[in-house]
């Protein structure tokens, strides 16, 4: 697809990053004089304007079209392997973008593509903006590269708040360590743990609430309890045989999201336990698949929905230019979290278990 608003920028063509740092003001400052917003003040619209001759600098496809009122064109990138979850982003992303008037486009990423080669795709395709869910959200070569090409990006879930990146997340530490305190309130004291996929923050967030729980009930982290996931099923199933194979087998396991607690009470029913009775299990996420196995999984509600919504509202604000914040410095929206409990928890009981590898329940 050829871009037909604009011809394509030279190698070395001057970025608007680069009228910022000339002009000693904020991308978002230079966005509004190119807007031709009110807001800004004369003189400091006078260096923007000075810097903008001086680089020789062109406005960007998408800075030229909103300041027309052209349509609006937001990418969603996604690589994500849990299907449940980027089921419940689309209907978010979705929804607002209807209700905001922007065209939403999704595109899919995968390994074998270069960074370069998908920025340059949605720069073929017009795209103003975009959103980037986990764990896109943590590719810094990826986030590097939108920067470049002056595509302004909202992270969404990211462990971390990026300094120069809106974001739109919950508090993954402290929904870990509330749903550890849980399950230590509830009785257990062996509390088994499946951390997610390494390549994203919320991963290290996670198990950093769980460990914090740990410590705090006078209790030890311990490696024979922690096995390793990656946001997937299979993952899951690989990471439950390991822990419920221990010659003292935990009474809880915690996985840092449903699709691996999910295959946890696969490896639980096929090993002759019950759950909760014999093993409690718990997820993160609270997406549809939470409540379509059995038991009915307790976990942490992460709105992903919200969260959604909420990345394509900010993105719009972003490339309309109608931030209210005095300093222009990106929107980092944490929202809410909740615990839902629902049949998969118990109290820890005293009796024997079937099978290889599992001792006594304490």
């Amino acid at each position: 697809m050829t871009d037909t608003r604009s011809p394509r920028r030279q190698r070395n063509a001057p970025t608007i990053n680069d009228v910022a740092r000339h002009a000693g003001v904020s991308p978002m400052t230079v966005s509004r004089v190119i807007n031709s917003e009110q807001v800004v003040r004369p003189v400091t619209k006078a260096k923007v304007d000075a810097a903008i001759l001086a680089l020789n600098y062109a406005p960007s496809a998408a800075a030229r079209s909103l300041a027309g009122g052209e349509e609006i064109r937001i990418g969603l990138l996604y690589s994500n392997p849990s299907s449940s979850y980027l089921s419940e982003f689309l209907v978010g992303s979705l929804d607002q973008a209807s209700r905001s008037g922007v065209h939403l486009v999704v595109e899919k990423w995968d390994e074998q593509t270069s960074v370069k080669a998908v920025v340059d795709h949605l720069r073929r395709g017009r795209i103003d903006g975009v959103i980037l869910p986990p764990p896109l959200c943590d590719l810094e070569d990826m986030i590097a590269a939108l920067n470049a090409a002056d595509i302004p990006a909202v992270a969404v879930a990211t462990g971390r708040a990026p300094g120069d990146l809106a974001a739109v997340s919950i508090d993954d530490r402290a929904a870990a360590y509330e749903m550890t305190r849980h399950l230590i309130g509830l009785g257990h004291v062996r509390i088994g743990f499946i951390t997610g996929n390494p390549n994203q923050t919320a991963s290290a967030r996670r198990f950093e609430g769980y460990a914090a729980a740990l410590g705090e009930s006078g209790l030890p982290v311990q490696d024979e309890l922690i096995a390793p996931g990656y946001f997937t099923y299979r993952s899951g199933l690989d990471a439950a045989e390991q822990i419920l194979a221990l010659p003292d087998p935990p009474t809880a396991i915690f996985a840092s999201n449903d699709d691996m607690a999910a295959a946890t009470v696969a490896i639980a029913h096929r090993g002759g336990l019950d759950v909760p009775g014999d093993l409690t299990v718990c997820g993160f996420d609270d997406t549809s698949l939470a409540t379509t196995i059995w038991p009915e999984l307790t976990t942490i509600r992460q709105p992903i929905q919200a969260m959604s919504r909420e990345a394509v509202d900010v993105l719009v604000r972003l490339l309309k230019g109608r931030r209210a914040t005095a300093d222009d410095a990106p929107e980092h929206l944490v929202l809410d979290h909740a615990l839902i409990r629902r049949q998969s928890d118990a109290a820890p009981r005293m009796r024997p278990r079937q099978g290889k590898g599992h001792g006594l329940a304490t």
